[in-house]
């Protein structure tokens, strides 16, 4: 088993930045991939990004793609999401999870995910 706590989020105004991070503890990190996923008031909690265990591979959502970055240090323990160019609509609850079945792929759909964080708070104001 896995513990993920998530740490970074604030209030931002749009056009600013901000570096999520995910602290691991438990068992081995690098046998997880790792995403992040969002949940804005009264919508469907989605998939934002995603890194493979050797961080080879990553996957975007269209809407993030080309402002986020997804990494990670296996070393620390950590997954990171730098989000840069905020909008107003990035606001959510983002959320840190693992995936110990994927290898090299990464998965989207958060059914997948077996392990996740508590979230912390994305405010982007306009």
């Amino acid at each position: 088993q896995v513990q993920l706590v998530e740490s970074g989020g604030g209030l931002v105004q749009a056009g600013g930045s901000l570096r999520l991070s995910c602290a691991a503890s438990g068992r081995t990190f690098r046998m997880y991939a790792m995403g992040w996923f969002r949940q804005a008031p009264g919508k469907e909690r989605e998939f934002v990004s995603a890194i493979s265990r050797g961080g080879v591979s990553t996957s975007y959502a269209d809407s993030v793609k080309g402002r986020f970055t997804i990494s990670r240090d296996n070393a620390k323990n950590m997954v990171y999401l730098q989000m840069n160019s905020l909008k107003p609509e990035d606001t959510a609850v983002y959320y840190c999870a693992a995936d110990s079945k994927r290898t090299i792929v990464v998965a989207t759909a958060d059914r997948e995910y077996e392990y996740w964080g508590q979230g912390t708070q994305v405010t982007v104001s306009s």
